[in-house]
């Protein structure tokens, strides 16, 4: 599977969890550790935490495991590092205190809806 088609997929299990403002960052060219940055927003700790569970689960049940994961502990902000795909779900919160699109305000925010599919 393609890095872009990953992508959607973690958008899509995001969404059908519950995730909010679900944003797909192409950082293809603006640096060498990602192409994609997958944002997700849990209404708590536990929701966060539920959300990356399912991330990682179906990801698996697909053949992918992250090559790095961080935050399952804490659940404010929980990082999935899938090489060329990597998943941030936070707690609004913490989000908001980071602002990773306002960091990566030079990458494109793909439009992804639930009618992509």
């Amino acid at each position: 599977m393609e890095n872009k088609a990953l992508s959607l997929e973690v958008f899509k299990i995001l969404d059908d969890k519950k995730g909010h403002d679900i944003k797909v960052l192409d950082v293809q060219g603006l640096t060498s550790i990602a192409d994609y940055f997958i944002i997700a927003t849990g209404t708590s700790t536990k929701h966060a935490s539920s959300l990356a569970e399912s991330v990682e689960e179906t990801l698996s049940d697909m053949g992918y495991e992250p090559s790095h994961k961080e935050g399952h502990r804490t659940g404010d902000w929980i990082l999935l590092d899938y090489l060329d795909v990597i998943v941030h779900v936070f707690t609004n919160e913490t989000r908001e205190f980071y602002k990773l699109e306002k960091m990566w305000k030079d990458a494109e925010i793909l439009e992804v809806s639930v009618d992509t599919f």
